[in-house]
């Protein structure tokens, strides 16, 4: 059906978006200062305007139905797009404040920004952080992020890219795996041991193992009975003394510091694995993605610092 856009398809589209966000007609109209009649028949007046019906309302409950949802995917960008340009047009781009929308490796989340996100808050007191991990980036836009942290190689695309760190890759051991199969000297001996692999989440295979030292360059195809996908579980059957594995000296430093993981290989020390922040090309660098870039910037070098 083709639809012409007025004022009155927006309109109804914002009442919806509060009517999701509140979770009911009722302080939906609170919020918007209406009544929950005046809500319902806005809703009312959007569906019939598109011709499908967007949300199930009985007595006790309220849900999208599976064509409101999709309609919702789509506009709710848009929607705070809008909100973002006018926050931007009012002045306010320099105050750090509104929902700031982060797709985020898990492992930073979980190891690097768990502990200290309550100080980031408590500076920013008008700031509302959501932080969705993913292992990959897809369409910033489209999915309503500000920004995303990801390691390695940045995505191909209409992104603008700061790398914020460069961590090493250690190969370690437990002393239980060194003390019952020996200590490797050389990166090709590591054939003849147990090796954890970690599965690239972009390509679904195991990280190839590589060991440099300036120029020199050798890859290894280590023997692995375990492939895992999360790097505490790696950590952790690491530590259980299940084999060797490769791991970012970020998030590593406590294991080797308390002596439950032992570094191999040290004369190898030039692999490195970068991190980088990921922004949409479009969009104006706000303010609150400028302190929180600036937050993980100082908590990294932290973390470097201790590793």
């Amino acid at each position: 059906m083709a639809t012409h856009y007025d004022g009155r398809l927006l309109a109804g589209v914002t009442v919806l978006m509060a009517v999701v966000e509140a979770g009911s007609i009722t302080r939906a109209a609170e919020a918007l200062s209406l009544t929950p009649s005046g809500v319902g028949r806005a809703v009312q007046r959007l569906e019939t305007r598109i011709g499908v019906r967007l949300l199930d309302r009985t007595t006790r409950s309220l849900r999208l139905t599976d064509e409101g949802r999709r309609f919702w995917e789509r506009v709710g960008p848009l929607i705070d797009g809008i909100s973002q340009a006018a926050v931007e047009a009012a002045g306010s781009a320099e105050r750090v404040r509104g929902r700031l929308r982060v797709n985020v490796d898990p492992f930073v989340s979980r190891l690097v920004l768990a502990d200290r996100l309550s100080g980031f808050l408590s500076t920013y007191r008008e700031l509302r952080l959501e932080l969705v991990m993913r292992d990959h980036v897809g369409d910033l836009v489209a999915d309503g992020f500000d920004m995303a942290l990801r390691f390695g190689d940045p995505p191909v695309g209409s992104f603008t890219v700061r790398k914020l760190l460069d961590t090493r890759i250690l190969t370690v051991a437990s002393p239980a795996y060194l003390a019952e199969h020996g200590r490797p000297g050389h990166p090709s001996n590591l054939r003849n041991h147990e090796c954890i692999d970690y599965r690239d989440p972009t390509t679904g295979r195991p990280f190839a193992w590589e060991f440099r030292r300036g120029p020199e360059l050798v890859p290894v195809a280590v023997p692995s009975r375990l492939m895992v996908s999360d790097v505490d579980a790696m950590l952790r059957a690491c530590v259980a003394g299940l084999g060797i594995a490769q791991v970012m000296a970020l998030g590593s430093a406590g294991l080797r510091r308390s002596g439950e993981l032992e570094v191999l290989l040290p004369d190898w020390p030039d692999e490195r694995f970068p991190l980088h922040a990921i922004y949409p090309t479009s969009r104006h660098r706000t303010a609150k993605v400028r302190a929180f870039t600036e937050f993980c910037v100082a908590l990294l070098a932290e973390h470097a610092g201790q590793g």
